[in-house]
């Protein structure tokens, strides 16, 4: 009987510290992509430089040693923390004789693998081609061996146009289909909001458990793994809150320290989910070391997305991976949970209902049948919760909202469950 068994791709992770970023934080964050990628980081080389060398990235020194390392461990890939130019690439490929990729080809081949949707296989697609454009000059024997491997999947799979005039037509025509995804999509929220549907959108730090949580307060079904952007397509759910109000509650892709533009681009329509929302949960590992920067990221990354005059609402999740109670960060008002355990969900659920956008209340009414164009009106405004014919008329329970409630109050009667 014969076994095979796949072997991973050994990498090597190149840091050069120019004093721009947290190397350290950096490279552990490299090290989660790789694995998330599929392959088994073997190593880390870190050079301080005041700049990266125009020619190769790092020294000549350094690049000898990298070569060393690469023959005597069988290293399959060198990635490197940053963006590479062609020139780079080709010429540590040349000293080291193994594929070369960067921080960006890294990330959008982790896109390219766990795209799902027909719109977020477009968007990975826009993304890698708007990231190549540049980068085709002289790239003819590169691309010519384009087919497996880390940092080659997506486009580069299929047959991939080296003339710069062709991938410009794709381009174009990828981003006239997303045109048509999101004309779609605008509809879909003009009816939301026509509806007063409260959208509730789930934002952060990639890997802080958004899916988990999702599927603890919806039942949602939604694939949750302990790995960088497991989740790339945006997933939406009905979630009724304990004060009898439905929310849309929206999981969306996952950010990271240095985002590429192109990825902020292409996922415009897919992140424009979280600017539009009427409250947006920021959610963050608690027990992350850097959790206080994880929600720093988000909230700049929402700014720079035109997030502004929505309520955010900080959630520390994970807080069962913390074992003492003091070690959890205090960060604002951040509510503390753990969506594995359901530990303050609660709380989640009542500050939610303390940022809607107008001011609800659940209450009985008993309308006279002359009185059948409130009840109408009830259906189409607020939340319907139960109705009933009685003799002196209609028994209605509803979620209903300030004004609506000025027309209803003289109607209100004691909730019989309340009463003795």
């Amino acid at each position: 009987m014969l076994e095979n068994e796949e072997k991973k791709v050994k990498v090597i992770l190149v840091e050069v510290d120019t004093g721009e970023y947290d190397v350290e934080s950096s490279l552990a964050e490299l090290y989660e992509l790789v694995y998330s990628a599929g392959a088994e980081p073997f190593g880390t080389i870190t050079q301080k430089r005041p700049a990266p060398d125009p020619a190769s990235c790092v020294g000549s020194g350094m690049l000898q040693q990298i070569a060393d390392f690469c023959a005597v461990h069988e290293i399959d890939l060198v990635v490197f923390d940053r963006d590479l130019s062609p020139t780079q690439i080709r010429n540590v490929e040349e000293a080291t004789k193994v594929r070369v990729i960067d921080r960006t080809m890294l990330i959008l081949d982790i896109f390219a693998s766990r795209a799902r949707s027909s719109e977020g296989k477009l968007q990975v697609e826009l993304a890698q081609l708007r990231y190549l454009l540049p980068r085709l000059s002289g790239r003819g024997k590169e691309l010519s061996r384009l087919g497996g491997g880390i940092g080659t999947r997506g486009p580069g799979e299929t047959k991939l146009e080296t003339d710069r005039r062709h991938i410009r037509a794709r381009i174009e025509n990828l981003k006239a289909q997303l045109e048509d995804v999101e004309k779609h999509r605008a509809q879909i929220d003009r009816r939301r909001k026509k509806e007063g549907v409260i959208t509730v959108a789930l934002v952060g730090y990639t890997n802080a458990g958004k899916s988990t949580l999702m599927n603890a307060l919806t039942n949602a079904g939604v694939l949750a793994e302990d790995m960088l952007f497991a989740t790339l397509d945006p997933t939406a759910r009905a979630l009724k809150l304990p004060n009898g109000v439905t929310v849309m509650l929206i999981d969306t892709v996952g950010f990271i320290r240095r985002l590429p533009h192109h990825l902020v681009q292409a996922f415009h329509s897919t992140l424009e989910q979280a600017v539009q929302a009427d409250i947006i949960l920021n959610v963050c590992d608690a027990s992350s070391p850097e959790a206080q920067t994880h929600l720093k990221v988000t909230q700049e990354i929402l700014t720079q997305l035109g997030c502004r005059n929505r309520p955010v609402i900080s959630v520390l999740n994970q807080c069962d991976k913390v074992p003492e109670l003091s070690e959890i960060p205090m960060i604002g008002n951040a509510v503390r949970i753990s969506a594995k355990t359901g530990a303050g969900l609660d709380s989640l659920l009542k500050a939610i209902e303390q940022n809607l956008p107008v001011n609800v209340r659940k209450v009985s009414l008993l309308l006279p049948f002359d009185k059948a164009g409130l009840a109408a009106k009830i259906r189409k405004e607020a939340t319907l919760l139960s109705e009933s014919y009685v003799e002196d008329g209609l028994c209605i329970s509803a979620v209903v909202g300030e004004e609506l409630y000025n027309l209803l109050k003289e109607y209100e009667v004691k909730d019989p469950q309340e009463q003795p």
